[in-house]
């Protein structure tokens, strides 16, 4: 997925680039928006944010306000891979996705092919997220994979690393091309 906040906060939105890094290094900053991901509801993220940081609040309502924004698009070179896999017949896919209760829900409705995987565990409804073990765990243990016979992919090296602790064979996701190349030297495809 294109999912980037800079789709919403681009170089036009503040006054200046001090200001949007200011923001995102001190008010809407990765780690708030992973509590959202392990369970914490936007709706709370947001007003304890307004109430902590008055001055800034429109931009900190649009960060979840204009979420959908932020979601530009699939990226058609890996929705193919991802086609090309389910269609071989020989590999069973699941998502392990970090994500936040009631977003994933738009992505499901605009895309098809997040359809596709044979069962996900999503980190908003299991109160827990990427790269912490117990996460990784919950989906081996609910679709009974056994991590010395899957591979996991992530765009995120430290979740490459941690799946990696757990005896998952791993790709980092770099592009769809690498992806592609890799998957190859691997004969996954």
């Amino acid at each position: 997925m294109d999912w980037n906040p800079k789709y919403v906060f681009d170089d036009t939105y503040f006054e200046s680039e001090e200001k949007r890094l200011y923001f995102f290094e001190n008010i809407c900053t990765s780690e708030w928006n992973e509590e959202q991901d392990a369970g914490r509801s936007i709706v709370d993220a947001t007003q304890m944010l307004v109430k902590q940081f008055p001055e800034w609040e429109s931009s900190i309502r649009d960060y979840y306000g204009r979420w959908t924004d932020m979601l530009k698009s699939a990226i058609p070179e890996t929705v193919e891979i991802l086609r090309q896999l389910k269609e071989s017949g020989k590999y069973k896919l699941y998502a392990l996705t970090n994500w936040q209760v009631g977003l994933i829900d738009i992505a499901l409705v605009r895309y098809n092919f997040l359809h596709w995987f044979d069962g996900r565990v999503v980190s908003g409804e299991e109160k827990t997220r990427k790269p912490f073990p117990e996460f990784y765990q919950r989906l081996l243990n609910r679709y009974n994979v056994n991590p010395a016979h899957a591979l996991f992919i992530d765009d995120n090296f430290r979740n490459v690393k941690a799946a990696e602790t757990l005896g998952i064979t791993s790709i980092h996701f770099e592009s769809p091309a690498k992806l592609l190349t890799d998957l190859k030297s691997m004969d996954l495809l």
